[in-house]
């Protein structure tokens, strides 16, 4: 017999329950492990944010999906070193389901019980109105690239969603203003950075090498 589907625990009834291991026993294992991809480490100007419109629950498997969606899509297009993707919710509720027969004359046999506590059989993350989903960190450049890989996780989720800048909204109207000159003015100053960085690291080179060459002349010099 198959889980019911979704849809069943899109909206919020009830009180939660969160009581896993002590009090509620055989509940099936989150299927999202891993909250966090791309540079954790990076300092982006950008942060954009998937943001809910209506209070709903989101099963642990939307959000592995949504995970690898997002993930993928950015990994693909802007490289593993130039963004940084979060999960901001975790599936704290147990979803219980009271089981009953599903075959020919079923009705003649089971009739169930009113109001039935049920047995645990799926996790899920209840979300309010205006919550922050996913969280992405980038350069502004990237910003339509972000946006059209945050679509992609919202097509998975059961509830429709928005897009709002957290951080970097004044360097994202600057570039819709100036539209491709912004962009050529940012490439040219990432251009700049790398070349500087690539002549320190000559630099280092050459003085690492003109120690070497001391040293051995020193070696010679006490042979002789």
């Amino acid at each position: 017999m198959g889980k019911r589907p979704a849809r069943c625990y899109t909206k919020v009834t009830g009180p939660a329950n969160t009581r896993v291991g002590k009090y509620v026993r055989g509940v099936p294992d989150s299927r999202i492990r891993a909250y966090d991809s791309g540079n954790r480490k990076g300092d982006f100007p950008l942060h954009v944010h998937l943001v809910s419109k209506d209070r709903c629950q989101i099963r642990h498997t939307a959000l592995e999906a949504t995970r690898i969606a997002v993930n993928r899509h950015l990994q693909r297009h802007l490289g593993v070193e130039n963004y940084h993707m979060t999960i901001r919710i975790h599936p704290h509720h147990i979803l219980r389901e009271n089981k009953m027969m599903a075959v020919a004359g079923a009705d003649r046999i089971q009739d169930g019980m009113r109001r039935s506590f049920g047995k645990p059989t799926d996790r899920a993350a209840r979300v309010k109105e205006g919550q922050e989903l996913v969280t992405v960190r980038t350069s502004v450049e990237n910003y339509y690239i972000t946006l059209d890989a945050l679509k992609r996780g919202a097509d998975r989720f059961p509830t429709p969603c928005k897009y709002k800048i957290g951080k970097g909204e004044e360097l994202v109207k600057e570039m819709q203003k100036t539209g491709k000159q912004f962009l050529k003015i940012v490439q040219k100053s990432k251009k700049l950075v790398d070349e500087a960085q690539e002549g320190e690291e000559q630099v280092d080179e050459a003085q690492v090498g003109e120690e070497q060459v001391d040293e051995a002349q020193v070696a010679d010099e006490e042979q002789n």
